[in-house]
């Protein structure tokens, strides 16, 4: 470790839609890095970036750019991730990835630091992989919940924003709603679609005036990977191997924030003001519930903010164990770069202290 014994740490990915998130982040928290290394595709290198204040010249992906880095953050996509995170790890780096390729590695924990920070010591890759944007805007209330009341059961919607396609899910968006604004459209069948060709960019179907049940790609039986990724990564973080879990997850005209309803089953009857009373406490959680003064989360309340937001707190009629919610996260705060900093600053923490 350099600079005044503080930790380096590189960030990969540095140009993309989290990266930009990260780099805010970086500059925002408690300033615990000796040099920040910004690192990105070679198309990207001599590119200018500002963190901290100041102005970072962007180098090209290599083996060399990871000598003498503490800590490596990827954002990245998952196979650029698969071929680099363990040159970083082989280098002397702990990597904290933000991409699919480790999660569910059984040698890589994944990491909240709300829920299971301990996990993050135990790497035996050097490697600690952050939880998908979906599954980070609902997890943090939900393991507060399951801490008190002992989680059974999920079921889960998700409306997801487009910046979770990255930054072509969101220029598509703005392409699509600068085609439909001012006109009628919306009031027939296949007139969006009509109206927009082909310009449906990573989506199947038009998201403009439209909300899209399908993220993600295939898996078995008719599932997406979005969906599947809830199930796995739940179990992983909470530690319930056998915990029930069905997700549909659909795409929806938001820019940034993800928004879920959920249907949590718990091992004993729970009650709706100790349900509160844990929302209200846990870190990492707003509550925002009085539906009679029109006050609950949207992500237009949640865009561009750390906390998972929660409201609409119900007990299920027909179950007492079962609590009903709706959450919002900012999927590219929480949802990526927030969680990886989170991460990020821990195993910084540790190195200090070793």
């Amino acid at each position: 470790m350099e600079r005044y014994g503080r930790p380096t740490l590189a960030v990969v990915g540095a140009t993309g839609a989290v990266g930009g998130v990260m780099l805010e982040i970086l500059s925002q928290h408690a300033d615990i890095w000796g040099e920040i290394r910004l690192v990105a595709s070679p198309r990207s290198a001599g590119r200018k970036l500002t963190v901290r204040g100041e102005e970072v010249e962007v180098v090209a992906l290599a083996e060399d750019v990871f000598e003498g880095v503490d800590v490596a953050m990827f954002d990245v996509p998952d196979e650029v991730a698969a071929e680099w995170a363990p040159v970083a790890a082989a280098r002397g780096a702990v990597v904290v990835d933000n991409s699919a390729a480790f999660r569910m590695d059984p040698d890589v924990p994944l990491v909240v630091p709300e829920i299971n920070p301990h996990a993050a010591r135990v790497r035996p890759r050097a490697i600690i992989a952050n939880p998908n944007c979906t599954t980070l805007c609902m997890i943090v209330a939900i393991g507060a919940l399951h801490a008190e009341f002992g989680l059974r059961e999920l079921i889960v919607s998700s409306y997801q924003a487009v910046s979770g396609a990255g930054r072509s899910g969101v220029d598509t968006l703005r392409r699509q709603l600068s085609l439909v604004a001012g006109t009628e459209l919306g009031t027939s069948p296949g007139d969006v679609r009509r109206a927009l060709g082909d310009s449906t960019g990573p989506f199947p179907e038009p998201v403009a005036l439209n909300v899209v049940p399908w993220a993600g790609s295939l898996r078995d039986e008719g599932w997406s990977s979005e969906e599947m990724k809830v199930r796995d990564e739940s179990r992983k973080i909470l530690g319930l191997p056998g915990l029930k879990v069905a997700a549909t997850c659909v795409r929806v005209p938001v820019v940034t924030t993800h928004a879920l309803t959920v249907h949590a089953c718990f091992e004993g009857e729970v009650t709706v003001d100790r349900a509160r009373e844990i929302l209200a406490t846990a870190p990492g959680v707003v509550l925002y519930d009085d539906p009679g003064a029109g006050e609950f989360p949207t992500p237009a309340d949640a865009v561009g903010t750390d906390p998972t937001w929660v409201g609409r707190v119900r007990r299920a009629l027909d179950d007492p164990t079962a609590l009903e919610l709706f959450v919002c996260g900012d999927n590219l705060r929480k949802g990526a770069a927030l969680n990886t900093a989170q991460v990020a600053e821990l195993v910084a923490a540790e190195l200090t202290a070793s």
